[in-house]
C-alpha cells in the first residue's frame, strides 16, 4: 500500500487541532460571562469568601423582570450568594422580591427589603452576619420616606429626627467588623440630575451620623451616579431600570458583592451577565469623635 504524502498527514493533524480547540472553546461557554474568571471576579472555592446580592426592587415589565431574577438566579447559584438587599419602597410586597423567592429556587435565601412611605415606623431591618473568618458584617435597613422631598434641604422635621434618632441608637448597638446602612432614596445630590462621577452635594445629618459611628456603605435606588466615596464613606447606587448614556437603551442589573477581612469588592452585574465595572471599599475602621 502507497504511504500518505506527508503533506496529507500535516493537513490533517491540523485540522484536528484546530477542530478540538474550537470544541473547546465554545462548547457551552457564553462569552462575555461573569462567570470566566477574566471578568475579574474570582471564583468560591476557597470557602472563605462571603458573597450577597443588592437589587432595586419595584415592578418591571414581566420579560426584563424574568432576564433579571433568571440572572440573579444564575450568580447567587455560581457565588453561594447567602442573601439579597432590596432597595425598594414597598417593603415586603415588593413584587420583585415576591416573585424571586416563589419562582426561582436559588433565590429562596433571606431578603433584607426596605420601604420608603410617611410611617412613624423608621427602621426596616437590623440583622449581624456572621462571616467565614471570624468576624460579622452588620446591616441595617430604613424608611427614607420621612425625607423624601427634604434631601435637597437638609430641613429639620419632626419624623426625619426620628429616623435620625433612631440609626444612632441602632448603630451604637452595632460591633461588626462591617457596617452597611441601606435605604430606598439616595443620598447624593447632583446638578440638573444628571448622572456624574463625584457627588456635588450629601445629606449631611445622615453623613455626620455614619461617619460618627464608622458605616462603611449607604446603598440606594439608583439617582444620578454610580457610587461616590466622601470621606471614608461609599455612597452606591443600585442601577435599577436605567438608560445608557445614548438615551436608547434601557440597562437592568444588580450588584453582587464580595466580602473579605480587608474590603469588599463589588460587581455591576447586567441582566445579560456581564460586569460593567467594578468597586472596592475598604477597611478603615471607626472614627474617634
Amino acid at each position: 500500500m502507497a504511504k500518505r504524502p506527508s503533506w496529507v498527514c500535516t493537513l490533517i493533524t491540523q485540522l484536528s487541532l484546530c477542530l478540538a480547540l474550537y470544541v473547546a472553546l465554545n462548547l457551552g461557554q457564553p462569552q462575555k460571562s461573569i462567570y470566566q474568571r477574566t471578568n475579574g471576579i474570582s471564583s468560591n472555592r476557597k470557602g472563605l469568601d462571603f458573597y450577597f446580592i443588592s437589587v432595586t426592587g419595584g415592578f418591571r415589565p414581566l420579560e426584563q423582570q424574568t432576564l433579571l431574577l433568571k440572572q440573579m438566579e444564575d450568580v447567587a447559584k455560581a457565588y453561594d450568594a447567602r442573601f439579597v438587599i432590596n432597595s425598594s419602597e414597598l417593603g415586603e410586597d415588593d413584587p420583585l422580591k415576591q416573585n424571586a423567592t416563589w419562582l426561582f429556587p436559588s433565590l429562596k435565601v433571606p431578603w433584607y427589603t426596605t420601604k420608603a412611605s410617611k410611617e412613624k415606623e423608621v427602621g426596616c431591618f437590623q440583622e449581624q452576619i456572621r462571616l467565614p473568618h471570624g468576624e460579622a458584617l452588620d446591616i441595617i435597613g430604613v424608611n427614607t420616606g420621612s425625607l423624601q422631598g427634604k434631601i435637597p434641604t437638609a430641613l429639620p422635621s419632626a419624623s426625619g429626627d426620628l429616623l435620625l434618632n433612631w440609626l444612632k441608637s441602632a448603630l451604637e448597638a452595632t460591633n461588626g467588623h462591617w457596617c452597611i446602612v441601606v435605604g430606598f432614596h439616595p443620598l447624593v445630590i447632583c446638578e440638573e440630575h444628571e448622572e456624574q462621577l463625584e457627588a456635588k452635594k450629601i445629606y449631611e445629618p445622615l453623613h455626620h451620623i455614619f461617619m460618627k459611628f464608622g458605616v462603611n456603605t449607604y446603598l440606594s435606588k439608583h439617582g444620578c451616579i454610580k457610587y461616590s466615596r466622601q470621606d471614608s464613606i461609599t455612597y452606591m447606587e443600585n442601577p435599577g431600570l436605567i438608560e445608557s448614556g445614548n438615551g436608547r437603551e434601557m440597562v437592568d442589573g444588580f450588584l453582587l458583592h464580595k466580602v473579605s477581612s480587608l474590603e469588599i469588592l463589588t460587581y455591576f452585574v447586567t441582566s445579560e451577565g456581564e460586569v460593567v465595572y467594578r468597586t472596592a471599599t475598604r477597611q478603615r475602621g471607626k472614627e474617634v469623635m
